[in-house]
């Protein structure tokens, strides 16, 4: 229900910039910032560390749409706009991949397949001709 509206609510929001557009006024635009914490576990539980400098990756369908590096407390910031992907592709077809594998952050964890996530919409700000939409990760699980 939460993504039709939103859906809804772009598409309606989109319309609206084309035809400011055409009246000579300022587009609007759409960031879609994808961020989370990966922790280092198979499970993704909430409890566990963090997994730092791991590599992050957005995918869409097996190809890699933007990548970033997670931080000394495991957390990343991908930013992405609609010419690179669409918010419909974000949460039905993409996904957050974690490409290092697990023994980097455990040596214990000598496991075959990587982290993945699907996304989530968390959040969406509008700012003047801006439109901010938040993704996070649902939950992390190791994918063989």
């Amino acid at each position: 229900m939460k993504f039709t509206i939103l859906v809804s609510i772009l598409v309606v929001v989109l319309i609206a910039a084309q035809a400011d557009e055409a009246q000579g006024l300022p587009p609007i635009t759409a960031v879609f910032n994808v961020n989370g914490i990966v922790p280092c576990s198979v499970n993704g539980s909430v409890n566990a560390p963090p997994f730092p400098n791991a590599q992050v990756q957005l995918s869409n369908g097996g190809n890699v749409i933007a990548s970033a590096e997670t931080n000394a407390q495991g957390a990343f910031n991908i930013t992405v706009t609609p010419d690179r992907v669409t918010l419909t592709n974000l949460l039905s077809s993409c996904r957050i991949i974690v490409a290092t594998p697990l023994s980097n952050c455990d040596g214990t964890l000598l496991v075959a397949g990587t982290l993945a996530s699907a996304l989530q919409v968390e959040e969406t700000t509008i700012r003047g001709i801006l439109i901010i939409v938040e993704l996070g990760p649902i939950k992390f699980q190791l994918v063989v």
